[in-house]
């Protein structure tokens, strides 16, 4: 446990199981700690590596960090809002509130509320920022450029995973499920590898066990098609930017998306997005002249399907957006620039008396 007197800024996790924003925890806390922030976290669910507090430590937030007039508690769900307010509001402890928002919707009456006792409110995109009625700073979120990069070698990227060198590769990342459009996915596969004997296409994900009977479907239709030796599902992998690295285009088929990090690992390894209009993928990529990928409509197959050719058809073009999605996510997008920007809004407040 740190020293909750070195802490100057609390991220709070009350959520057991992983999900995104869990994720985002766990990328960005090494991050802002490199970049001198006093960051540490609470509650379960997340690595004994990062500088966690404990409930006991509360107590102590009646008193002032080293250096500082408060603290800033950095919330990023609801449960989190809500302690923090009794904590500031009702307690009296010195301590200023940071929510951030990657929700695409009409937010309920109880949510406008817990948001508008907020100091400061973070937007993940300009699409989230929309639905706020206060004041926001738009923060997206960033990748980290040391974990995703591009190959050196495509054939032995492909060759170190088991997968033949000789063959183009199109992928989809993420959880198997209808949500995320993986039947979009395998659909629009089944309808373009025939004629393309030198591509294959690859799902690399989990199915949870409410999920497992969508995949058993999906995995037979591929077998009904004759394509059960070129359409893989690979399962889950620790070692994901590994499995980037070795394809040659990547297909983001969400029906809807909070926010949505795959094109950007994508475009970090330099390449080629196909990507449906949800979450942020209309801020994160760019299309017409100096595309780095080609954005279609949510739950359109015939899109999905005629965008993915026209990247499987057209070798230079796939190379030109793949080469300017890196360029774009290194320059735009890293986890450093994300969590500078955040230290920004912290400072902000912690300068308040």
């Amino acid at each position: 446990m740190d020293d909750i007197s070195d802490v100057e800024i609390i991220a709070p996790n009350f959520k057991h199981r992983l999900s995104g924003v869990t994720s985002t925890i766990i990328q960005l806390i090494p991050v802002q700690r490199a970049l001198g922030q006093k960051v540490a976290v609470l509650g379960p669910g997340l690595p004994a590596s990062l500088p966690h507090i404990g409930y006991t430590a509360l107590a102590a937030l009646w008193r002032r960090p080293k250096n500082r007039a408060l603290r800033v508690w950095h919330a990023r769900r609801n449960i989190e809002m809500l302690p923090a307010i009794v904590l500031r509001d009702l307690l009296r402890m010195k301590l200023k509130i940071v929510f951030t928002s990657a929700s695409q919707r009409k937010h309920s009456g109880w949510t406008k509320f817990l948001v508008r006792k907020m100091d400061a409110v973070i937007a993940t995109s300009n699409r989230t920022a929309a639905y706020l009625e206060v004041a926001s700073t738009t923060i997206m979120h960033g990748i980290d450029t040391q974990r995703f990069f591009p190959a050196e070698d495509k054939a032995n990227a492909k060759t170190a995973l088991g997968l033949p060198a000789d063959k183009k590769i199109a992928g989809c990342f993420g959880r198997v499920r209808h949500q995320k459009g993986t039947d979009l996915f395998v659909d629009s596969m089944i309808a373009l590898l025939p004629q393309r004997p030198d591509w294959i296409a690859i799902i690399a994900g989990r199915a949870t066990p409410s999920h497992q009977a969508f995949e058993t479907e999906l995995k037979e239709k591929v077998k009904s098609a004759g394509l059960a030796g070129r359409i893989l599902f690979v399962g889950e992998h620790t070692n994901i930017p590994d499995w980037y690295r070795a394809l040659d285009l990547f297909v983001a088929p969400q029906r809807w998306e909070g926010f949505g990090l795959t094109p950007l690992e994508a475009m970090a390894t330099q390449v080629p997005v196909v990507a449906t209009d949800v979450g942020a993928f209309s801020e994160l990529l760019v299309t017409g002249a100096d595309e780095t990928g080609i954005l279609i409509a949510a739950g359109s197959l015939a899109e999905m399907t005629e965008a993915s050719a026209l990247f499987m058809d057209d070798p230079e073009r796939t190379q030109r957006a793949g080469k300017r999605g890196l360029l774009r996510a290194v320059e735009s997008f890293s986890i450093k620039g994300e969590a500078e920007k955040i230290g920004a809004v912290y400072e902000t407040l912690l300068s308040k008396s």
